[in-house]
């Protein structure tokens, strides 16, 4: 199967929630899907539930993105890769206030979100250059807008995290510096809020459906030559994914 000529994609986290949406709709458009999950186990298990509804082009590649020894492994078992979606996250524990979150919480939490997806994209940027159309998308949050943070009309307003906001800030920041290193060629690199959705990352308490939010990411996996790099877009800002303000 994967020496069929149809794109490839990598998607970190996907054995469940939001990234195995993700990866059930990429199949659906035909692309071959290299399911990331740190457990083998959980792994196999979600490959064999997109196969029974007969979505044969996955399979599983074991990756713990804190973990180099871990990328490094599963970067040799790829010879090709067009779309890198770095969603792999966690959220730290709750709450998280400025004053009473410990260092090694913060450090827990951005090890995770923001270095590991850096990790990841220097392990596999060399197979990505040789795809036609490369994307890449981070997955990002609406509580990585410093606007919105700041603004006392927000619905973000109040909802102050020390650990999870600040690390997807720091992702917005990478991804806006890798966007513009990469704006000359066929690039395109973006961060993605798929909204406040209803996962185990927050005990299914969000409003929103892990069916639309992996349609914001598939979006901005497949944009075209004339889509956006270097943007930021949320379901939590409009109707349909409008543009976020940093």
């Amino acid at each position: 199967m994967k020496e069929r000529s149809m794109k490839k994609v990598l998607i970190t986290g996907a054995n469940k929630s939001i990234g195995f949406e993700t990866a059930r709709q990429l199949l659906k458009q035909g692309y071959f899907v290299y399911l990331g999950a740190r457990d083998v186990a959980k792994g196999e298990e979600a490959v064999a539930k997109l196969r029974s509804e007969s979505l044969e082009n996955v399979e599983v590649l074991q990756i713990d993105v804190t973990n180099v020894e871990s990328i490094a492994a599963a970067r040799k078992q790829l010879d090709a890769l067009d779309v890198l979606i770095n969603n792999a996250g966690i959220p730290g524990g709750i709450p998280q206030t400025a004053i009473g979150t410990s260092t090694d919480v913060i450090r827990e939490v951005f090890d995770t979100n923001f270095f590991g997806v850096i990790n990841v994209t220097h392990a596999f940027i060399d197979l990505l250059k040789k795809a036609d159309e490369p994307r890449i998308v981070n997955v990002t949050s609406g509580l990585g807008s410093l606007t919105l943070h700041s603004d006392p009309y927000s619905k973000f307003y109040h909802v102050k995290t020390a650990a999870y906001g600040p690390s997807k800030t720091a992702l917005n920041a990478y991804t806006v510096v890798l966007a513009y290193e990469l704006k000359d060629t066929a690039f395109k690199v973006n961060v993605i809020d798929p909204g406040y959705t209803a996962t185990d990352f927050n005990h299914h308490s969000g409003p929103g459906s892990v069916e639309d939010a992996a349609k914001i990411i598939v979006k901005y996996a497949t944009i075209g030559a004339d889509g956006p790099n270097g943007k930021y877009f949320s379901n939590d800002v409009g109707e349909d994914g409008e543009e976020c303000p940093w």
